[in-house]
């Protein structure tokens, strides 16, 4: 694990509580698709766990920039983001995690809940990047349709790349938009939308407890459980 400099360069709104901070990096950054790095404000104590924490790469590797992206809250690490000026220094300790995509993988799926998204953008950008024939499915599950972030550039990509299925869940509010469904995943959305869920290298990101409800229902589905890639985000 290796200490980077970067610098702020904008920030973009995702959804009304999900933005993406963008950055320069002062020397290049060599990570996989699917890590992530930690975020140092606290350079004097390391351990400040509250002003130094984890996030996941929101960009593919080999551009220009540096992207993370945050459901930002009320914590003292939330509001150290939100106030960054264009220039300002910040240091990361990176790359970190083991569920990466691999070019050797040609069909994956991806169970995705509300922040998990992150590392999802930076493995399906990447696969575009470089033009990959790889055959995606992703679920992605949302209290609301305003909250799911990267919804212009998911149904973009959806739109150039055939392979990719995308398939958005609403489980709090109402659905208003006849490309989403109502209700949460569960073993029944995984084997009526995820066409051969049991062939596919399937990541799931998100909190422990979506994680290990996943990793669950894939299980009971006879998914192999060496191709079912987990990352937990603790203290997200």
């Amino acid at each position: 694990m290796n200490e980077f400099t970067l610098i702020f360069k904008e920030s973009i709104k995702r959804t009304p509580a999900v933005e993406s901070f963008r950055f320069e990096p002062e020397s290049p950054v060599d990570f996989l698709p699917g890590q992530f790095a930690q975020i140092i404000f606290d350079k004097k104590d390391k351990n400040n766990y509250e002003l130094n924490k984890y996030l996941s790469f929101s960009s593919a590797p080999e551009k220009e920039y540096i992207e993370f992206t945050k459901k930002l809250s009320s914590s003292a690490f939330s509001d150290k983001l939100k106030d960054l000026k264009k220039g300002d220094a910040v240091a990361m300790h990176s790359p970190m995690g083991k569920s990466v995509f691999k070019n050797e993988f040609k069909r994956i799926g991806f169970l995705i809940g509300g922040i998990g998204i992150t590392p999802v953008i930076s493995i399906i950008e990447y696969i575009m990047d470089k033009k990959l024939d790889i055959d995606i499915c992703l679920i992605y599950a949302n209290r609301s349709e305003a909250e799911i972030a990267y919804r212009q550039e998911l149904d973009n990509w959806s739109g150039q790349n055939p392979l990719l299925d995308i398939k958005y869940f609403v489980h709090i509010c109402d659905v208003k938009d006849a490309a989403c469904y109502q209700g949460r995943i569960d073993s029944g959305v995984i084997s009526n939308h995820m066409g051969g869920y049991r062939d596919r290298v399937l990541f799931i990101f998100g909190p422990p407890a979506m994680v290990n409800t996943m990793t669950r229902l894939c299980s009971e589905l006879g998914c192999d459980k060496d191709n079912v890639w987990v990352e937990n985000f603790i203290g997200y």
